[in-house]
């Protein structure tokens, strides 16, 4: 049976690309929902996002997809936050003062600092340090590297929410985690090459149960 996947359009990012990844997959129906009224209770939504923490909550709220992915979760199928997707799954970001996430993560979102070599943004392929629950993953145990764009990350409260880590510069940052039926990647599977559509099928067959 075809996976039922929903890609949330907040009017803000480029879903191509993710929606052509996930098709590659094979086994899914994916489609976009730009709104409540075009929610139709798939098996596995997907939150993407570019762009600032406070526009992309803005945008969840005047759609009334605030409330879908909340239900959605509260049922317990499959959510997948991808780059700002996944911080937006935490309760707060710096770069958004006041600004409440969805708080399915227990965590904040902060600026990420500089040292060594690095510049922020951090922008390019990194490889990734898999914590335990990343065996729920296969291809995050092969050494594949993976794209990010980014200048924030999520600093999750419960160690072990952690998925995967980034080396960058003398410290580390959480690129993934995992609480119950979701899932956060920071970095972009869609244009991660092999790995990111390997990535994409375990992710799929995550979802399946």
């Amino acid at each position: 049976m075809q996976l039922q996947v929903e890609v949330l359009d907040l009017g803000i990012n480029n879903l191509a690309s993710l929606c052509r990844g996930l098709r590659e997959v094979g086994g899914v129906n994916v489609r976009t929902v730009a709104s409540a009224s075009e929610a139709t209770g798939a098996d596995m939504l997907v939150l993407p996002g570019v762009g600032a923490y406070g526009a992309a909550m803005g945008e969840l709220e005047s759609r009334g997809l605030t409330e879908v992915v909340n239900k959605h979760v509260a049922s317990g199928k499959a959510l997948m936050g991808v780059c700002l997707g996944m911080q937006l799954l935490g309760d707060s970001s710096e770069e958004s003062p006041g600004v409440r996430g969805l708080g399915l993560v227990p965590a904040t979102v902060a600026k990420l600092v500089a040292t060594g070599d690095v510049r922020v943004p951090n922008m390019g392929w990194n490889s990734l340090e898999p914590a335990e629950p990343a065996r729920a993953f296969p291809t995050l145990l092969r050494p594949f590297d993976f794209y990010f764009v980014h200048s924030y990350a999520m600093v999750p409260d419960d160690e072990g929410d952690v998925l995967v880590r980034c080396r960058f510069g003398d410290t580390a940052f959480v690129a993934g985690v995992l609480r119950g039926n979701v899932l956060g990647l920071q970095f972009h599977p869609e244009k991660s090459s092999r790995g990111g559509l390997q990535l994409l099928a375990d992710a799929v067959a995550w979802a399946h149960g």
